[in-house]
């Protein structure tokens, strides 16, 4: 009996060892490759379209420029834009997203100019916009964005054809005071997040801003200044817009 178990043993040792040697002689499975690293690094196009208000700061002054009662109005406007930009961000870290950025909106945001002098209204249109500047963000998720931007802003603001508010019947114009074109800043902040259902590079963002606008002194006039009024414009809107980013998001 006892040799028995010796031969056993010994049995069982030869079989565990020889699967042991089978085993080495097997080739190692490589390891998986590791996920890919998700990075806002890269260049895109934006495009989109929102809505706009402005206010305008208007004192109205005779030719020789005395100041007419009240000395100042706020006037304001409102109406729909679109807009097409680029840009290119740089991811730092896991949280800080930076970079540059430029756009065009293509504006009707349409409001009243009155003149309290001669008792004149017309229409007054912003019909463009343009603007260059950089955003900080940090990331909520490694596929949301939040995001403050800031930088330099010009605005085109149409002629004002003014009507007399005491006749209004006639509809000729009384004066006209002159398209200009105002400089300034801008402030905004916004939220952006990838698309994955769009395929890759995808990104949709919604953005506010706000734009100051330095004021221009313009002539009211018919064949000469009948009066003259300065303009200071106020500039807040609200965007929703599709940005294809080039790197794929990779």
């Amino acid at each position: 009996m006892h040799r028995f178990s010796i031969a056993l043993a010994s049995a069982i040792s030869a079989v565990a060892f020889a699967q042991v040697a089978r085993a080495a002689d097997l080739p190692v499975k490589a390891p998986p490759p590791p996920a890919p690293v998700f990075s806002w690094t890269g260049f895109y196009i934006n495009g989109g379209f929102g809505y706009g208000m402005y206010n305008a700061d208007t004192t109205w002054f005779g030719p020789n420029g005395q100041p007419f009662l009240p000395l100042t109005q706020k006037q304001g406007g409102r109406g729909w834009l679109g807009t097409v930009g680029v840009g290119y961000d740089y991811q730092f870290t896991n949280k800080i997203v930076a970079g540059v950025l430029a756009d065009y909106d293509f504006a009707d945001i349409k409001g009243t100019i009155q003149n309290q002098g001669p008792f004149t209204v017309g229409t007054m249109t912003e019909n463009s916009a343009w603007a260059v500047g950089a955003r900080v963000g940090w990331l909520l998720t490694p596929e949301i964005l939040t995001y403050f931007n800031g930088g330099y802003t010009r605005a085109h603001f149409s002629a004002a054809d003014m009507v007399s508010n005491i006749f209004p019947l006639t509809g000729t114009p009384y004066s006209t005071v002159p398209s200009q074109t105002y400089n300034g800043w801008f402030l905004g902040s916004g939220l952006e997040t990838k698309l994955p259902w769009f395929g890759n590079g995808w990104y949709a963002r919604t953005e506010y801003r706000y734009a100051s606008y330095g004021s221009k002194t313009l002539p009211d006039v018919t064949g000469v200044p009948i009066s003259l009024v300065q303009i200071k414009p106020y500039v807040q809107t609200v965007r929703s817009e599709l940005v294809y980013k080039f790197n794929w998001g990779l």
